[in-house]
């Protein structure tokens, strides 16, 4: 009798952008699931790439990050990969938030996907969207009182990295996002993978939330 062959196809990996996204909830994310397929080759060379990330916003206009910082988009809503791993960064989040085109891409690319992410205020847009609606969530300490106050439904805890509730994850601020993103390598392709990825990063990842 045949085993099959492992799906040799990347996880693809879409991360939000909008005008006002922190830089670091972007650059985070997108560096440790980059590096993490570059490291790959160096544990198994020749093995399949577990990720294929794309920058998705609502067109493809350059996107104005906070602080000022231009990113190019891989993809608008329309032509965005259908994503197995959705990320959401934070920054000043109420424009996208309060966006309709925003919040149902946010719905629907939740909806296909294993796993949704928050990175800080991304919380509040998932919030938004439908996709976040009630239990344990956290989001940067800074913005603990209006996540609760604007969603009363949600649990919002204190004091942690991030809350993993299987097909939703959300974070702390900025390296916590870091954190978390490492742990959803662990998650999706291994302990070793992630390890090494921490370890290229030259970052002091705690693997406990």
């Amino acid at each position: 009798m045949s085993t099959a062959s492992p799906d040799p196809r990347p996880l693809q990996v879409a991360i939000l952008v909008f005008d006002d996204v922190e830089a670091l909830d972007l650059g985070g994310p997108y560096e440790v699931f980059t590096t993490a397929c570059r490291m790959q080759q160096r544990l198994q060379p020749g093995a399949p790439t577990p990720f294929a990330v794309q920058c998705v916003a609502r067109d493809m206009a350059p996107v104005r990050a906070r602080a000022g910082l231009r990113v190019l988009p891989d993809a608008d809503f329309a032509t965005a990969a259908a994503p197995d791993l959705l990320v959401v960064p934070g920054g000043v989040v109420d424009a996208a938030a309060a966006c309709a085109e925003t919040r149902a891409w946010v719905a629907r690319a939740a909806a296909g996907a294993q796993i949704t992410a928050s990175v800080c205020t991304g919380a509040f847009i998932l919030a938004a969207a439908g996709v976040l609606t009630e239990g344990p969530a956290t989001t940067h300490w800074e913005d603990i009182a209006d996540l609760r106050a604007q969603f009363p439904a949600l649990d919002v805890r204190e004091n942690v990295r991030w809350v993993d509730r299987g097909a939703l994850v959300t974070s702390a601020g900025i390296s916590a996002g870091i954190d978390m993103s490492l742990h959803l390598v662990t998650r999706l392709a291994g302990r070793a993978l992630s390890e090494r990825t921490a370890r290229q990063m030259d970052t002091p990842w705690n693997p406990e939330p």
